[in-house]
């Protein structure tokens, strides 16, 4: 191994050490307050919309993957080049190893629920790193040496790679979910003193289920660390414009009536074709009665949902005690909300997309209004008021596929929340429009599942699918992308029948 291999190493070990010191600091203060998480989230607020778009177009719902991969590689090469300066100037290493304990630091701070000791973790790393510098590079090289500078102490940088690793893992272990798994195993939810219908489905192979198991279900949000809220620990509070603040723990929410419907979820930057929409049965407290009790004050036409990581939703008053079934769910498909859907409490508002109606890990409840309060995204110029647009979706045939010819089933899903679905039509090589078979319906808050039985003739076809709601109002062919407030298009595929 040459001389600047073994610097390279040794810049890498005191990055990978400062790192998992940090993460390890980081089990004891806040998970979210670890330099990586806390960059990566600062990267997330910070990037234009076109590259979230972009993110979640491409990787889905391994962006916050990708994202912590990508900082961690940069932090790599970074770490070796510095390693190769800190051999001849070892201030460089120092003052890297300084700028990467503020840049954490700060960036830590940043964040909406932070606290001042959310700077301790970086802080804890850097001199960590700091100490392991000073070990590898402890003594200048010996005279006469082929390259001057310091010699590099290369068991010592083996003994810091293998420790960081160690290091790191016991942090990420003990920054992990486990206690608040297990708090949320030992939930058992009160059955619901209403019940909606349960919609059926329809049997075609390849069509997306009608109800989406919780592991399948899509996940957009911002968080990198998913917060850990203990149901002894929870508490929301209701304030704001109201009459009367309100601060509930999850057993009062528990002991309340609940009641259990099913609603699907989109999110604004599901593409034309996208998979961003989920169907659940959710059980929760009508979002109406709580608000009943606060007392909402003139004025106050935008509830704003915080969670527990500082994230914000605002939606109107009006949609959130109109008499749709808007909900504080506590429950989803049968069992306590999974971590990464909100547990122990969320937000759901039929017919308006995620991101100013649908709060994970829900905290407070602010009465506010559009005039004095911009939630998370509206600073980022996505619309205000975004009720969901009417969608639909070819699932059967996949794209591309080559099938044969004969009678085929065409199926997929279409959705327009809180109005309804009321006819699917699909088109082959923009011939005439035909109606297609729609599953039974349950109420205008679910998706609906549709298929078509095609006499496919031998050759390339295009499919077309568009959908009229309950309101008359039929999907607009016009392409728009996601931003600023929801894609429109028909969607399409290309087959070949032999």
């Amino acid at each position: 191994m040459n001389v600047r291999t073994s610097a390279a190493l040794a810049g890498l070990a005191c990055a990978a050490s400062a790192v998992a010191a940090a993460q390890l600091a980081a089990a004891a203060v806040a998970p979210g307050s670890a330099p990586i998480a806390a960059v990566g989230a600062a990267v997330v607020d910070a990037v234009p919309e076109p590259v979230k778009a972009f993110a979640i177009r491409t990787f889905g719902f391994n962006d916050k993957l990708v994202l912590l991969l990508g900082i961690g590689a940069v932090l790599m090469v970074a770490a070796a080049v510095v390693g190769v300066l800190a051999r001849r100037r070892i201030a460089v290493g120092y003052a890297a190893l300084a700028l990467l304990g503020t840049a954490g630091a700060a960036a830590a701070l940043t964040r909406p629920a932070a606290e001042a000791s959310w700077a301790v973790p970086s802080l804890v790393g850097a001199a960590c790193g700091a100490l392991v510098l000073r070990l590898l590079f402890r003594r200048p090289a010996a005279p006469g040496a082929p390259v001057p500078g310091r010699a590099v102490d290369r068991r010592g940088v083996l003994i810091a790679l293998v420790g960081a690793g160690l290091a790191g893992a016991a942090g990420w272990r003990l920054g992990g979910t486990g206690e608040v798994d297990a708090a949320r195993d030992a939930v058992r939810l009160p059955e619901p003193v209403s019940t909606g219908p349960a919609g059926e489905g329809l049997d075609v192979p390849g069509l997306t289920s009608y109800l989406t198991p919780n592991a399948d279900f899509y996940r957009v949000d911002t968080a990198l660390v998913v917060p850990r809220v203990l149901p002894d620990d929870y508490r929301l509070r209701v304030t704001g414009r109201v009459d009367r603040p309100i601060e509930f723990s999850y057993r009062d929410l528990l002991e309340r009536d609940l009641v259990e419907r099913e609603i699907t979820l989109s999110c604004v930057s599901n593409e034309v074709g996208g998979t961003l929409a989920g169907n659940a049965r959710w059980l929760g407290v009508p979002l109406a009665e709580i608000l009943a009790e606060a007392g909402v004050r003139d004025g106050a036409d935008q509830v704003v949902g915080r969670s527990a990581d500082g994230w914000t939703a605002g939606t109107p008053t009006g949609v959130c005690t109109d008499g749709r079934d808007a909900l504080l769910a506590v429950g989803m498909n049968g069992e306590p909300l999974p971590l990464e859907h909100g547990f122990p409490v969320r937000m759901i508002v039929p017919g308006l997309y995620g991101y100013v109606s649908a709060t994970k890990w829900l905290v407070e409840i602010e009465l506010s209004s559009f005039a004095d309060f911009d939630p998370y995204w509206i600073r980022r110029d996505w619309a205000a008021e975004a009720p969901i647009k009417t969608f639909s979706r070819i699932d059967t045939p996949k794209p591309l596929k080559t099938i044969a010819a004969g009678t085929t089933a065409v199926a997929g899903i279409a959705w327009a929340q809180h109005r309804g679905i009321d006819r699917v039509e699909v088109r082959v090589d923009e011939g005439p429009w035909a109606e297609a078979e729609l599953a039974p319906v349950i109420g205008p808050d679910t998706w609906r599942q549709w298929r078509w039985a095609w006499d496919a003739e031998p050759g390339r076809h295009k499919l077309e699918v568009r959908a009229t709601d309950a309101d008359g109002a039929t999907q607009t062919e016009e392409r728009q992308p996601p931003f600023p407030d929801g894609a429109t298009g028909w969607h399409s595929v290309v087959v070949t029948t032999q």
